[in-house]
């Protein structure tokens, strides 16, 4: 505010100064306003101050399960899921977008393996209902995905379908490590979920099972028993 009004000063100082001595113009009172609005208008971009234009921004997300992103959405990178392993009592324990042209760091002697990749442990057991692949022991893709024409993020735990207002990028179902390994983030896994590739390692770094509803403190209804468990990301 008081550098705001410092330039409003220094500027209708330099039109009184400039136009002093001038004898074939008579600026009016407007057209002095509107010089002295073109002069803030111009200084202010030179300095690098805001002009009151829209700022480009955008949201990004991971859409886990697919090697690419929803149509219209750039792709910042497609990659594999990584993990802590699902018999590591402590360290990391949220699931990673791993890209696909790592700049590798330098070997390491102590023994602290954290980093490992994920794979879909469904087959007929442990599959979502609505999710139609087979995928036992495959790996898992992953997409980093930018919505440029949104600002915020939100993934839905229990839905398929958006709230009034927000935009559907996919859905999916929840998934996470086996209730008995160690813990992980739950991720939204997308429907049409697909493989890495066509290896069948079983492994068994970071795991991804499908999860089912258990009443009693999660109040039913609304929810139902033993079902699988919807989840949708949405964006504004």
């Amino acid at each position: 505010m008081f550098l705001s009004a410092l330039i409003v000063i220094v500027t209708a100082s330099l039109v009184l100064v400039q136009c002093h001595d001038c004898k074939d113009y008579d600026l009016s009172a407007s057209d002095q306003s509107f010089l002295m609005k073109h002069y803030l208008r111009t200084s202010r971009k030179d300095a690098g101050f805001s002009t009151g234009k829209p700022v480009a921004s955008g949201v990004t997300y991971v859409r886990w399960g697919k090697k690419g992103c929803p149509k219209g959405v750039d792709m910042v990178y497609t990659g594999q899921v990584g993990g802590n392993r699902h018999t590591n009592k402590a360290g990391g324990v949220n699931y990673l977008c791993l890209p696909n042209d790592p700049e590798n760091g330098e070997p390491q002697k102590s023994e602290n393996d954290q980093l490992y990749g994920a794979e879909y442990e469904f087959g007929s057991l442990y599959k979502p209902a609505g999710m139609k692949t087979d995928m036992p022991n495959k790996e898992v893709p992953c997409a980093v995905c930018f919505q440029r024409r949104r600002s915020v993020y939100l993934m839905i735990a229990g839905r398929k379908t958006c709230y009034k207002g927000w935009t559907s990028e996919y859905s999916g179902f929840l998934m996470t490590d086996y209730k008995t390994y160690s813990s992980k983030d739950y991720a939204c896994v997308d429907k049409d979920a697909e493989p890495l590739d066509n290896k069948t390692g079983d492994e068994n770094g970071a795991l991804f099972y499908g999860i089912r509803t258990k009443c009693g403190s999660l109040r039913c209804p609304p929810y139902k028993d033993a079902t699988d468990v919807r989840c949708v990301v949405c964006t504004k």
